[in-house]
């Protein structure tokens, strides 16, 4: 079955979509820079553990209105992949590389990357973008680690991760303090949802004639969740306490980016925007034991990610599977993308949209995906790779998808069991053996840039 996405019409950029139609599956770069003219502004929102169900468009109670109209509109991505935690997928998102190059597996408070990456960020201002992060960054907790050392003109919100909406704190210890504005601390009345929000519209208010990166990383609907009567009201067909609490830091943040299209819209900039979507990792409901992570004993979502298994923390789908749509008035129409995408295929996607040309091999795991959006052909299969915290991995090839660093392999036809319900390993010894090869080639450059 051929796996491309419904798109109707062809982006603008097509000499841009044909160079990377014509690279895959290697690294695609574009062969001409754009015209400035049409280099898109650029919108990236990654929500934080956001469950594969919990939104409007994937049928859920919860209501996600602006979301909802910005996946009609766009492309939904059926098959987007993430890692199983939070700063792994933000490093990958930030250099196009899996997160194990760095040594990143787990939440992580120290610095993540080593001072001489290029990032997505550094790469995009260095053609004329301007560059702004407002939100979670979680890959170095203290000022002299921030967004600001790796490519962002304008900092705003948490070094660290998840924190009190209002108290703008994060746990207990070293790095409680996280509260800034381009690396210095500061203190601010607010829920976090309206304040990273408020940042980006005013990002774009202030904008002149160069092209935008906004790189809004929510913290929403992340534990602890704390939220106003206008949002725990918002759901009423949802009763259970603590999915309605889930529900209401869902819609909140959808509202959030209502207002930022509608000053985009306002701008007029907002024809040429391209928006991303994704949620960081999955929901962290029950393992297969009924047991929730520490932190969220005391909220205890019900089916968090279903139909898919698994929760944040996991290999399964449930775990790395997540919510996600692109919309672009001016270079697309809408449509669904069934083709496996990564989230380290951003980096070098919008590196070519934006005319960025390295000026070193920058090790890109991911690939330029215009072309697939496009849907010109279907893409050549590839090797994809998810490691996990701990020893757990995953490999997948087109519907195949390999589990290894259990006590037995595990291997799921997606196609026919996207639940991963019914293990195949057994009776097919020779798709394991090609996907465990597979799995030794792509691991082999873990730890090849481990910050020092």
């Amino acid at each position: 079955m051929d796996r491309h996405c419904s798109d109707r019409r062809e982006f603008l950029l097509g000499a841009v979509g044909a160079a990377a139609a014509m690279a895959w599956p290697g690294v695609a770069r574009s062969a001409d820079p754009p015209a400035k003219a049409d280099r898109p502004n650029i919108l990236l929102i990654v929500a934080d553990d956001l469950g594969w169900g919990h939104v409007g468009w994937q049928g859920s109670k919860i209501r996600t209105p602006n979301l909802d109209k910005l996946a009609a509109e766009g492309i939904q991505l059926n098959r987007h992949y993430v890692a199983p935690v939070c700063s792994p997928t933000r490093s990958a998102l930030l250099t196009g590389r899996y997160w194990s190059r760095f040594g990143v597996t787990n939440p992580e408070n120290r610095r993540c990357l080593p001072w001489d990456t290029v990032t997505l960020a550094s790469a995009l201002k260095s053609v004329g973008y301007e560059t702004a992060i407002s939100g979670k960054w979680h890959l170095g907790s203290k000022p002299e680690w921030g967004p600001r050392k790796f490519g962002f003109e304008h900092s705003y919100g948490s070094l660290a991760g998840g924190l009190g909406p209002y108290t703008h704190l994060y746990r207990k210890g070293e790095f409680q303090r996280t509260w800034h504005r381009n690396d210095q601390y500061l203190d601010e009345e607010g829920h976090v949802t309206d304040l990273f929000a408020g940042e980006i519209v005013r990002r774009v208010e202030a904008a002149g004639d160069r092209p935008l990166f906004l790189y809004l990383p929510f913290t929403a609907p992340h534990f602890p969740c704390s939220e106003p009567k206008e949002w725990m009201d918002f759901n009423p067909d949802i009763s259970d306490p603590s999915l309605r609490l889930y529900g209401a830091a869902v819609s909140h943040m959808d509202d959030a980016i209502g207002r930022i299209v509608a000053a985009l819209k306002k701008k007029g900039k907002w024809d040429n925007t391209l928006v991303i979507f994704f949620g960081d990792n999955g929901a962290p409901g029950q393992n297969n034991h009924g047991a929730y992570p520490g932190e969220y004993q005391k909220l205890k979502l019900p089916g968090t990610n279903l139909p898919l298994r698994g929760r944040k923390g996991d290999v399964y789908e449930g775990g790395i599977r997540t919510p996600a749509l692109v919309h672009w008035p001016a270079g697309l129409k809408s449509g669904r993308c069934e083709a496996p995408l990564h989230v380290i295929d951003w980096m070098p996607t919008l590196c070519g949209l934006a005319g960025y040309k390295a000026d070193k091999d920058l090790k890109w795991d991911g690939q330029d995906v215009v072309a697939v959006l496009r849907a010109q052909a279907r893409p050549i299969e590839r090797t994809l790779y998810c490691k996990g915290p701990g020893q757990q991995a995953a490999v997948f090839r087109g519907a195949w998808k390999l589990i290894v660093g259990k006590k037995e392999p595990e291997l799921y036809n997606l196609d026919d069991d996207v639940g991963e319900k019914t293990n195949l390993a057994e009776k097919h010894p020779d798709r394991v053996a090609e996907l465990t090869k597979a799995y030794e080639e792509v691991k082999a450059r873990d730890n090849d840039a481990v910050a020092r």
